[in-house]
């Protein structure tokens, strides 16, 4: 009587029906995803600046600056605690008057988006950032 030899083959046919049955799936779900639109703002766009705002400058040197627009005070340089005790401070007098953040060209985006960060966790609710129109 002769003996049977094992075979050390895989039978790859079901994985092959199962990765056609998904690709089916996937070709016809693919065309019903809804695709998000994003308009990013140009410079050229940008919308008009708000009347009297809280304007936060972030310099080349990562010097902040406080800048209250409603009235006649003028630039004060600032940490980040004290940043955000200025901001609540005048938030409890004008909830609705916004914060606008000035980077500079030269500053690093993360340090513009940090600052945002900070003030949207002190339950700020109007930030946003300043860009200035080119004119065209």
């Amino acid at each position: 009587m002769r003996q049977r030899r094992l075979k050390n083959e895989i039978n790859v046919v079901p994985y092959i029906d199962v990765m056609l049955v998904l690709l089916v799936i996937f070709m016809v779900t693919a065309p019903m995803m809804t695709t998000a639109n994003i308009d990013l703002p140009s410079v050229g766009k940008a919308a008009a600046t708000p009347a009297q705002p809280l304007e936060v400058a972030i310099k080349a040197d990562q010097i902040m600056t406080l800048t209250d627009r409603s009235g006649n005070k003028g630039e004060i340089r600032v940490d980040r605690k004290e940043l955000i005790r200025l901001v609540n401070a005048a938030q409890a007098k004008n909830p609705d008057q916004p914060v606008l953040i000035a980077g500079d060209r030269n500053v690093k985006y993360e340090a513009v988006l940090s600052v945002m960060d900070e003030l949207q966790r002190a339950q700020v609710k109007r930030v946003g950032l300043l860009v200035q129109t080119t004119g065209k």
